[in-house]
């Protein structure tokens, strides 16, 4: 495999991503709300309004081990923002590299079809290889950078806005640095492999999003598991999701590498 070559399409999937408002759009808008003014306006809560406008997080809290609850502030305001903000919202920080692995990988594979580019692409010297690994990685590292960086915001937010009212630190948590770092990155390749092969069979780059838009699921799942009081994001179930999600990026990055090959994308061309 010659890598300046993966480098070249990379590159160039890249570039002509950043022209695209529906690429770019979602990359800064979605954090920008999840990560940046989602936590900021919760962090800020307490010090404006009542510990009821925060929600009931006693379910949640009843999931918590006492070395946990140890460290929770008293007042009702602030506890119910410090559950909030490092439990009950955190797993949105691994929405920003799904959806835009995602988005991604409906972009450099559909909308080539979509562009009228494909053909060109095919007769490059290109191995069928070095396209398969150049279109997931311009899908994949992008997705996992920004996600990363998120996360970042989100943690920095947070200890600027509650943090600052505690007079004390609240993220990166062990939590925190394994949605960010393990859970993150293998999610993204799990959703990457999946609406590769779905954009393979989609003539637009909206129609492969819109059947790859489940890949979201897992996610809302989590959140919703922890609002209900029926789950916990624990160090170890954690590490559990992120191996069964990137065993399962493997097989389906490998079912999307023949995928992305000569003799399945030639017919598209018809």
């Amino acid at each position: 495999m010659r890598w300046s070559r993966v480098r070249a399409v990379v590159r160039r999937d890249l570039t002509v991503a950043l022209g695209s408002k529906a690429v770019v759009l979602p990359a800064i808008l979605v954090p920008l709300l999840l990560l940046v003014v989602l936590p900021a306006a919760v962090g800020l809560a307490p010090r404006y309004v009542d510990a009821e406008a925060l929600g009931d997080v006693e379910q949640l809290l009843l999931l918590l081990p006492a070395e946990v609850l140890d460290t929770l502030p008293e007042d009702p305001a602030l506890l119910g923002a410090v559950v909030t903000l490092t439990y009950l919202l955190s797993p949105l920080i691994l929405l920003v590299p799904v959806m835009l692995s995602a988005v991604l990988a409906a972009d450099g594979i559909a909308g080539e079809h979509e562009r009228r580019t494909l053909e060109g692409l095919l007769l490059t010297p290109l191995s069928d290889r070095e396209l398969a690994t150049a279109k997931l990685l311009a899908a994949w590292v992008p997705a996992v950078l920004i996600g990363l960086v998120g996360a970042a915001l989100y943690a920095t937010v947070t200890n600027l806005t509650l943090g600052r009212q505690l007079g004390a630190w609240l993220l990166p948590t062990n939590e925190f640095a394994l949605l960010a770092l393990w859970a993150g990155p293998t999610f993204a390749a799990a959703a990457l492999g999946a609406v590769s092969l779905v954009s393979v069979r989609s003539r637009t780059t909206q129609e492969a999003f819109q059947l790859g838009g489940v890949v979201v699921l897992p996610i809302v799942a989590m959140v919703v598991g922890q609002a209900a009081g029926v789950l916990l994001l624990s160090p170890w179930a954690l590490v559990g999701a992120g191996a069964v999600a990137a065993v399962l990026a493997a097989l389906l990055l490998v079912a999307a590498t023949r995928s992305l090959s000569r003799p399945r994308l030639g017919p598209r061309l018809g």
